[in-house]
C-alpha cells in the first residue's frame, strides 16, 4: 500500500491593493476624455480663458505701451505751465534735484507771406522753445509737404537761429515752399523743414492750428510778446540716463506745495488728460466693447460647463455605484474627481491662454498702431487672471455636481432609481458664483459695464427659468389627454405631452437655450445697431472744420461765403470768453476742488455761449430748457440772474446740482445765473459743445466772437490756385481755420479697426453660443432615448419620433430666441446708456427675427447633438436607460 502524500498546503493568496488616488484620477480622466466626455465642458472653458485672456494681453500691453510714452506725449516727465513767466526758482530747484529743464513759450499770431509771393497772412500757432528741446520723444521733419517716408527724418534738436519749422498746411495756405522767408512780427525768418511729428503738440484749438517753430532766442526780434499778451509759458522736467528716479516725484510735491503756499494763480501740472479727449473716449469704447464681447464668451462657458457636468455626473452614476460596490470610499471617490477635474482644468486653462496668447496677436496688428509706437511685451498679469477664470469655471459650476458621484449608493447597482444628483446647494452654488463673479469683475474694469453684464445676465437667467416654468404648467392645462387636443396634430401633441410630462427638465432647456441665445442676439445688435448709433456719434460727413475768432460785424458776409461754397449745412454760435469767479456766492479759490482736474477747470477761463434753444446734439439729463423765456430774456437787465445749462460731467466734477448759482467774470463783468438743466454732451462728435450755456438769445452787453463747424467742400476736380481754406483766409485775415480732417480720419479708422476686433472676438462667443446649446440638448439625450423607446415599442415608428423631436426642438427654440430677444433689447439699451453713452433703441423686429432664429439654431443643434437617437434597438435602450 503505497504512502500517502503529504497535504500540500494553499499558497496565501496576495492581497488586494485598490490603486493609487493619483492613478485612479488618471485612469478615470484619461478614460473620459478618450471617450468624448468631458470635451464640452474642456472646451467651454478653454473658450472662456482665450477671450478673456486676449483681451486681457491685449489691454494690458497697450496700457503699458501708453505709459511708457507718456512722457514723449507731455514733452517731459512732468510739464509746468502758466499764462505768467514762470519764477525762475521753479526751474533753478529742478536742475539743483538733477533734472533736465526745457522752457518753451506758446501764442497765436499772425504769419504772412512775403509781398513778392502774394503777401497773404494766417493765423498760427506759434511755440519758441530752447535748445534742451525736447526732453521726451523726437520731432520728426521733411524736406517738403509731399515728402515720403524715406525723406522724413527724426531728430531732437530746435530750429536753428534765423529759421522756423512749419506745417504742411501753413504752406498751402500761403503757397511758400521751404526755403522761403516767413514773416513773424519784426522777424523775417527762414523756412527750413516742414514739421510732420510734434511729439508733445497735445490738442485744443491752438494746437490744431498751423504750427510755427523757432528758437527761442529769436522770440525777442519778433516783438510779439508785450506784457498784455496772452501767451503760455511751459517748463518740462526730465530725469537724465541713470538719474535717481525719486528725483522727479520730489519735485512734484514740492513745486503743488510751493504753489498752494505762494497762491500762484494760473500756474498748473499738465496731464495727460488735457490731450486728445475725442481719442481717449474713442479708445474707452473700443476697449469696453472688447471687453463685453469676452465676458459674454465667459458667462456663455458658465452655463454650458454647468449642463456639461451636470450631464457628466447622470452618465457616471452607475460607474460610481461600481466603485463603491468594489469598496471605494466615499473621500477617494470625491478625491479621484477632484484631482481630476483639476488637472484637466488647468490643461484647458493653459490651452485657452495659448490660443488667447495668439488671439491677441489680431488685436495688436487691428488696433495697435493706435498707440504709434511698438508695444512692450505681455506680463503675467492677465495669465493669471485667465487661469483664475479657467479654475472658478470648473470648480465653481463643473465640479459640485460631480463631487455628488461619491455619495452614490452601492444598492443602485440593482436599484437604478437609487442615486440621481441631487440640486447643488444653495451655499455650493453661491460660493461658486462669487468666485467666478469676482474674476468677471477684475476683467470688466469697470463697475457700470461689470454690474449691467453679470447682473443682467443673472437676472435673465432667474427670469427665462421662471418662464419656462410657467409655460410647461400651461402646457399641461392647454394640451389634455384627450378632449380638444385629439384635433391637434399627432406630432405636435405628442411633442407637448413630453414637454408636460417633464416640467423641470424643460424648464432647464428654456433656460438654457435662452441664455445661449441672448449672448448671440446681442452681439448680432452689437454689430448692427450698436456699432451704427456708434458711427452716427462720429459720422463721415461729421464737421472737419472750425472756425473761430469771427467778429460779429464779419457774421453775415462770413456766412454768406459759405452760401457761396455750397455749405449749407453748418453749427453756428456765439463764444464768450469768462472765468468762474463764484458758486453759490463763494469765491473760487484755487485748489479748493478735491480732484486735479476740478481745480485745473476752474483755473482756465471757460468758452462760454448762449442760445434761444438747447443744441439739438446734446440731450437734457436732468432741468428742462424754457425756449421762450430764454427769447425773452435777451431783453433782460444785464444783472439780473439768467439761466443756466451745465455740461453734466462739470456738474459731477465741480459738484453742481440745479438750483446752484454761477458768477462768470467776462472781461470785466460780473454775470450770474442759476443751473437751469444739465446737458449730457459727447465730446467725440466733432460738434460744437460747450460747457456752460446761457438760455439767452442775444446777450449784446458783452464782447463776443462767433464759432462756426463744416464740412468743407471738396477742391472741384482740376481747379488750380488756392484751396477753400486759403480762400477762406484771405476774406478773413483775422479767423482761425482748424483744419480736423486728419483726426476726423483716424476716429474713423478706429472705428473700423475696432469694428474688425470685435468680429473677431465675436467667433469666440459665438462658439460658446453654441456650446451653451449643444450641452443644453445632450443633456437630454439619455431621457429622450428611454421616451423614443417607449414609444417605439409602443408601435410609433421611426418616422413620427423625428417629427415629434423636430416640432420640440423648433417649439423650444423659438420660445428661448423671442424671451432671449425681449431681454438682450432691454439689456443693449442699458449698455448704451449707462456702460457706452450713446442713445440707441432696439427695432421691434427682434423678438420676431430671434424666435425664427432660435428655432433654426435649435433644430440644428439638436440635429447633430441628438444624432443616432432612433438607431438603437429599442431592446438595448430599455435595458441600459433608466427612467
Amino acid at each position: 500500500m503505497a504512502a500517502s502524500s503529504p497535504p500540500i498546503a494553499p499558497s496565501p493568496s496576495p492581497s488586494f491593493r485598490p490603486p493609487s488616488l493619483l492613478r485612479l484620477a488618471w485612469r478615470q480622466g484619461w478614460r473620459d476624455l478618450r471617450g468624448g466626455e468631458l470635451s464640452l465642458l474642456l472646451i467651454a472653458v478653454a473658450l472662456a480663458v482665450a477671450a478673456l485672456s486676449a483681451v486681457g494681453f491685449f489691454a494690458e500691453r497697450l496700457q503699458s505701451g501708453l505709459s511708457r510714452d507718456a512722457q514723449a506725449l507731455l514733452g517731459g516727465d512732468a510739464v509746468l505751465v502758466a499764462d505768467q513767466p514762470l519764477p525762475p526758482v521753479l526751474a533753478e530747484r529742478a536742475r539743483a534735484l538733477g533734472l533736465k529743464t526745457s522752457a518753451s513759450v506758446g501764442f497765436p499770431s499772425m504769419a504772412r507771406a512775403p509781398e513778392a509771393r502774394g503777401g497773404a497772412s494766417r493765423l498760427v500757432a506759434v511755440k519758441a522753445v530752447d535748445a534742451a528741446y525736447p526732453l521726451r520723444g523726437a520731432l520728426q521733419l521733411a524736406d517738403g509737404p509731399e515728402a515720403d517716408a524715406a525723406r522724413t527724418r527724426s531728430l531732437r534738436a530746435a530750429p536753428p537761429r534765423g529759421a522756423v519749422w512749419v506745417d504742411a498746411a501753413l504752406l498751402d495756405a500761403l503757397q511758400l515752399q521751404v526755403g522761403d522767408r516767413l514773416g513773424l512780427g519784426d522777424a523775417d525768418l527762414r523756412i527750413d523743414a516742414v514739421l510732420r511729428i510734434e511729439p508733445d503738440r497735445g490738442a485744443g484749438f491752438l494746437s490744431f492750428a498751423p504750427r510755427v517753430m523757432l528758437h527761442l532766442d529769436d522770440l525777442a526780434a519778433t516783438g510779439l510778446v508785450q506784457p498784455a499778451s496772452r501767451v503760455s509759458h511751459r517748463l518740462a522736467v526730465a530725469l537724465p540716463a541713470g538719474g535717481e528716479a525719486a528725483a522727479v516725484t520730489r519735485y512734484l510735491d514740492e513745486t503743488r506745495l510751493r504753489i498752494g503756499q505762494e497762491g500762484w494763480r494760473g500756474l498748473q501740472l499738465e496731464s495727460l488728460e488735457a490731450g486728445r479727449p475725442e481719442m481717449a473716449q474713442t479708445l474707452d469704447r473700443a476697449a469696453s466693447f472688447l471687453r463685453l464681447v469676452a465676458l459674454l464668451a465667459a458667462l456663455l462657458a458658465a452655463v454650458a460647463v454647468a449642463i456639461a457636468a451636470r450631464h457628466y455626473a447622470d452618465r457616471h452614476l452607475d460607474e460610481s455605484a461600481m466603485l463603491r460596490v468594489l469598496g471605494q470610499s466615499q473621500r477617494r471617490i470625491a478625491g479621484a474627481y477632484a484631482l481630476g477635474f483639476g488637472v484637466a482644468g488647468l490643461a484647458a486653462s493653459a490651452v485657452g491662454l495659448l490660443i488667447g496668447l495668439a488671439v491677441h496677436q489680431v488685436f495688436v496688428w487691428l488696433l495697435g498702431s493706435l498707440v504709434g509706437a511698438e508695444l512692450p511685451p505681455p506680463g503675467p498679469a492677465p495669465a493669471l487672471l485667465g487661469l483664475g477664470v479657467g479654475m472658478s469655471l470648473l470648480l465653481g459650476f463643473g465640479l459640485p455636481p460631480v463631487l455628488q458621484l461619491a455619495q452614490v449608493p452601492a444598492l443602485r447597482v440593482i436599484r437604478r432609481e437609487l442615486g440621481r444628483p441631487r440640486a447643488v446647494s444653495l451655499l455650493t452654488a453661491l460660493a461658486g458664483l462669487a468666485g467666478f463673479g469676482a474674476m468677471l469683475w477684475a476683467t470688466a474694469a469697470t463697475p457700470r459695464l461689470g454690474a449691467i453684464v453679470v447682473g443682467g445676465f443673472a437676472m435673465a437667467l432667474l427670469l427665462f427659468a421662471a418662464a419656462g416654468g410657467g409655460v410647461m404648467a400651461l402646457l399641461r392645462q392647454a394640451v389634455p389627454a384627450g378632449g380638444a387636443a385629439l384635433f391637434l396634430p399627432r406630432p405636435l401633441r405628442l411633442a407637448t405631452r413630453q414637454l408636460a410630462a417633464r416640467p423641470v427638465q424643460g424648464m432647464v432647456q428654456v433656460a438654457a437655450l435662452s441664455v445661449g441665445l441672448l449672448a448671440l442676439v446681442l452681439l448680432v445688435l452689437l454689430r448692427t445697431d450698436l456699432i451704427a448709433s456708434w458711427r452716427e456719434a462720429t459720422p463721415p460727413d461729421a464737421p472737419n472744420r472750425f472756425v473761430i475768432n469771427i467778429q460779429p460785424d464779419q457774421t453775415e458776409a462770413f456766412r454768406a461765403h459759405l452760401a457761396e461754397a455750397g455749405v449749407a449745412r453748418y453749427d453756428w454760435y456765439p463764444m464768450i470768453r469768462g472765468r468762474l469767479s463764484a458758486i453759490n456766492g463763494q469765491p473760487v479759490r484755487a485748489g479748493q476742488f478735491a480732484t486735479e482736474r476740478a481745480n485745473r477747470l476752474v483755473e482756465r477761463e471757460f468758452n462760454l455761449s448762449h442760445a434761444a434753444e438747447a443744441p439739438a446734439h446734446n440731450r437734457l439729463v436732468a432741468g428742462r430748457w424754457d425756449a421762450a423765456a430764454a427769447q425773452q430774456a435777451g431783453a433782460a437787465a444785464a444783472d439780473a440772474p439768467q439761466a443756466l445749462s451745465v455740461e453734466e460731467g462739470l456738474a459731477q466734477e465741480l459738484g453742481l446740482k440745479l438750483g446752484d448759482r454761477l458768477r462768470f467774470d467776462i472781461a470785466g463783468q460780473a454775470q450770474e445765473g442759476v443751473i437751469r438743466n444739465l446737458r449730457q454732451v459727447d465730446w467725440a462728435s466733432m460738434r460744437v459743445n460747450f460747457f456752460v450755456m446761457f438760455e439767452r438769445a442775444a446777450m449784446p452787453e458783452l464782447p463776443v466772437t462767433w464759432i462756426a463747424a463744416f464740412q468743407a467742400p471738396p477742391r472741384p476736380p482740376g481747379q488750380a490756385g488756392p484751396g477753400f481754406d486759403s480762400r477762406l483766409s484771405q476774406a478773413f485775415p483775422n479767423v482761425t481755420v482748424v483744419d480736423l480732417s486728419a483726426t476726423l480720419a483716424q476716429v474713423q479708422r478706429v472705428l473700423d479697426q475696432v469694428v474688425r476686433a470685435v468680429e473677431f472676438l465675436f467667433a469666440f462667443t459665438l462658439a460658446a453660443g453654441l456650446l451653451v446649446l449643444l450641452a443644453a440638448i445632450r443633456a437630454s439625450r439619455e431621457q429622450r432615448l428611454h421616451e423614443a423607446a417607449v414609444m417605439r415599442a409602443l408601435g410609433a415608428g421611426r418616422k413620427l419620433m423625428a417629427q415629434v423631436l423636430r416640432v420640440e426642438l423648433l417649439g423650444l427654440g423659438a420660445l428661448a430666441g423671442a424671451l432671449a430677444s425681449v431681454v438682450a433689447m432691454g439689456l443693449g439699451a442699458a449698455l448704451a446708456r449707462y456702460a457706452f453713452e450713446f442713445r440707441w433703441t432696439a427695432p421691434l423686429w427682434v423678438p420676431l427675427a430671434g424666435a425664427a432664429a432660435g428655432a433654426l439654431l435649435a433644430l440644428l443643434a439638436g440635429s447633430w447633438g441628438l444624432r443616432g437617437l432612433l438607431a438603437r434597438p429599442v431592446v438595448e435602450t430599455l435595458r441600459r436607460s433608466s427612467p
